[in-house]
């Protein structure tokens, strides 16, 4: 009798009738992690693949791939006209279209004195509907036009909540990130397509990863930016139209407020390191990706951080990023 009250006697009982379910739960936990061994080394794999092997064996010169004309819209953040001079820099004539010439003015002009390509300003104020469309046609007219890159503005980073953001900024916002994107997008793909040939790389942010208390109106349009060029790319990529998506975490930029993406501090706006390149550092390693990768960072470390992103449950991330809106 006193066998049987032993613990040891119980213990022994119960684990031999259980035996059967603990190889079981023994082979779901193998293959559970097996699968995601699997998966971080095809994660690995893709990184060397995007980030590495194509900066180590150069491939075809753009120009003679895509086209020898680029048509940059947004060239007023840092990020594209690095972009717009990386393509200079591989002998790719550019065309600026903005709303305010004043600020292109100077990085045509650049451009043209430091690798010998044509420049060209086109003035659209997109806000007037169809009619800005016309001087973006006659641009393009009879010029092999093979890039277009478009660029989120982030002129609204700095944490709002959506009543604070008054209704024309909320127009203009969504005008210039949703509307004129689109209708660019509308104006140069027919001649692409014509050629069939074409890239068409839509910059936005790591703000459309997760969703951001005080960044609603840029969460929400760099979202639509990636999602269009998801869909574009179903669309016309069978057609010889190559369209990238890139999204990029925070860019260092002298006197611009950091990625909605990031730390909200000012002074990082200015810091640069690995983490935060340089906007000519991004841009070299993010054109090395074009052809190699749909939907990119564009930049090693940044893919790092949308791993880590993707991997925090959004019930972890909301409350986290409130406590860090209302630290800083």
């Amino acid at each position: 009798m006193a066998a049987v009250d032993s613990f040891q006697f119980l213990y022994t009982e119960i684990a031999r009738s259980c035996n059967s379910y603990f190889e079981t739960l023994a082979l779901v936990g193998a293959v559970y992690t097996a699968s995601r061994a699997a998966v971080l080394l095809r994660d690995c794999c893709t990184l060397v693949r995007v980030h590495f092997l194509p900066r180590m064996m150069p491939s075809r010169r753009l120009a003679q791939r895509f086209g020898q004309w680029a048509v940059i819209y947004g060239a007023s953040e840092a990020i594209a006209k690095a972009y717009a001079e990386e393509l200079a820099r591989q002998g790719i004539n550019i065309i600026f279209v903005s709303q305010d010439n004043a600020a292109v003015r100077d990085a045509a002009l650049s451009l043209s004195q430091s690798y010998g390509v044509e420049t060209v300003i086109v003035e659209a104020d997109f806000t007037l509907g169809q009619v800005a469309g016309k001087p973006v046609k006659d641009a393009l007219r009879g010029k092999d036009v093979g890039f277009l890159v478009n660029c989120v503005d982030e002129s609204l980073a700095f944490p709002q909540s959506l009543i604070e953001v008054s209704e024309q900024d909320l127009l203009d916002l969504v005008n210039r990130n949703v509307a004129a994107i689109t209708l660019m997008t509308r104006l140069v793909l027919p001649g692409m397509v014509e050629r069939s040939r074409g890239a068409v790389v839509n910059i936005s942010s790591g703000a459309c990863c997760q969703p951001l208390p005080g960044r609603v109106t840029l969460s929400a349009s760099t979202g639509y930016l990636d999602h269009f060029s998801r869909a574009l790319h179903l669309e016309y990529g069978c057609r010889g139209i190559y369209v990238q998506s890139l999204i990029p975490f925070q860019v260092a930029s002298s006197g611009r407020p950091p990625s909605a993406s990031s730390s909200s501090s000012p002074a990082a706006a200015a810091a640069h390191g690995w983490l935060v390149p340089k906007p000519e550092v991004y841009a070299r390693h993010a054109i090395s990706t074009l052809g190699i990768s749909h939907r990119t960072t564009g930049y090693w470390p940044h893919t790092l951080q949308y791993g880590l992103m993707r991997c925090i449950p959004e019930w972890i991330w909301v409350p986290a990023s409130r406590m860090l809106l209302s630290s800083s």
